[in-house]
């Protein structure tokens, strides 16, 4: 059999697959005492189905108001959308109200939020809460519950804590069955967050949104949570927004990473190229601000200055004030994300070489 012919040199290129999100040029104010802060300034992400996209950067940075602007969790006021787009599934979601936004939180975006002990109510069974979710996901969706449209709401409610049962098996919590009826606080901390994974998931969401899902969870624990989502990722084929401070969990975890700084992406790209060759100085200094088992006591590198007072933002990079390879033109204006290999992208008028990375 013959070898299918190459194509043409001429030939059109395949359409590229839209992004499942793309947040484009998104800005974002909040009122303060000092006056509007500009907390987003042009973030600009697509996001993939399949792809975990990690986002990292200094507490401060706009990481966890990027997460809640894609569910809509930002309340306007104090919070004011001056420009941009949040594009999920071809829709801008900054143009739907509330009604028609509630529908696709937890049932196509789901959210692990940070801290189980505040987002678990502790009145309430776990069972309960579970089977709260799943009714909601059920009664915009009702294949989710396997039922007809047109069951009664018992059959709901005992599809509803049917489905919770299986999450928690899902999420490997041992007598699963059991501890539906159990409270909050008879839980470990590793338990909880997986509790709060089974329930970003009864919904089968499109893009899960998990801020910060290990914090003060130790390491065994932390590495559990993190094969659990890669799990569910592959399992699912969903996209990921993984919020965090951790760079390691960056680099075991995620396909892709977006370095933020003070409300704006300055470095996105493959996970491996942006942490094996690191062309802006910010995501450079994260890096060598990591110890290894090599750093001497007291030797650790920090980042000079301090982050920016974003009620008077600095006109051009808001990294030129700690930078030291800024120069006038970076004081004026800000540089835009371009590529500097391939996908791997970079805003910064003197990158740094792949030679130096």
């Amino acid at each position: 059999m013959n070898p299918p012919a190459a194509p043409h040199a001429d030939a059109p290129m395949p359409p590229v697959a839209e992004p499942l999100l793309h947040i484009d040029g998104l800005h974002l104010w909040m009122r303060s005492f000092e006056g509007e802060a500009h907390v987003l300034a042009g973030v600009d992400l697509r996001v993939q189905r399949g792809e975990v996209w990690g986002l990292v950067g200094e507490t401060g940075c706009g990481k966890s108001l990027t997460g809640l602007s894609v569910s809509r969790l930002v309340a306007t006021p104090p919070g004011r959308y001056g420009q941009g787009r949040i594009v999920f599934d071809g829709q801008d979601l900054l143009r739907l109200d509330e009604a028609q936004v509630r529908p696709l939180r937890g049932r196509r975006i789901g959210m692990i939020f940070q801290d189980p002990t505040t987002n678990l109510n502790p009145l309430f069974r776990i069972g309960e809460q579970l089977v709260d979710v799943a009714l909601a996901a059920g009664a915009h969706s009702p294949e989710i519950l396997g039922l007809a449209p047109g069951a009664s709401r018992g059959e709901r409610r005992a599809a509803a804590r049917e489905l919770a049962a299986r999450m928690l098996e899902r999420v490997r919590i041992p007598d699963a069955r059991a501890r539906l009826d159990d409270h909050p606080h008879q839980f470990s901390g590793g338990m909880r967050q997986r509790v709060l994974i089974a329930m970003a998931l009864i919904g089968r969401p499109d893009l899960l949104i998990a801020d910060e899902p290990t914090t003060a969870l130790d390491v065994s624990v932390q590495a559990q949570i993190l094969a659990l989502l890669k799990d569910m990722v592959a399992e699912y084929r969903m996209a990921v927004l993984l919020i965090t401070h951790n760079l390691g969990v960056v680099a075991q975890t995620c396909s892709h990473v977006a370095v933020m700084y003070a409300g704006t992406i300055v470095e996105r790209g493959p996970v491996r190229a942006v942490l094996s060759a690191p062309r802006h100085p910010y995501t450079r200094a994260l890096l060598k601000a990591l110890p290894t088992r090599a750093t001497a006591r007291g030797t650790l590198e920090g980042i000079p200055g301090v982050v920016p007072d974003l009620v008077r933002p600095p006109a051009g990079c808001r990294y030129a004030p700690r930078c030291a390879r800024a120069s006038e033109g970076c004081l004026r204006t800000a540089p835009e994300l371009a590529s500097a290999a391939g996908a791997h992208e970079v805003a910064c008028y003197h990158p740094h070489s792949l030679a130096s990375a």
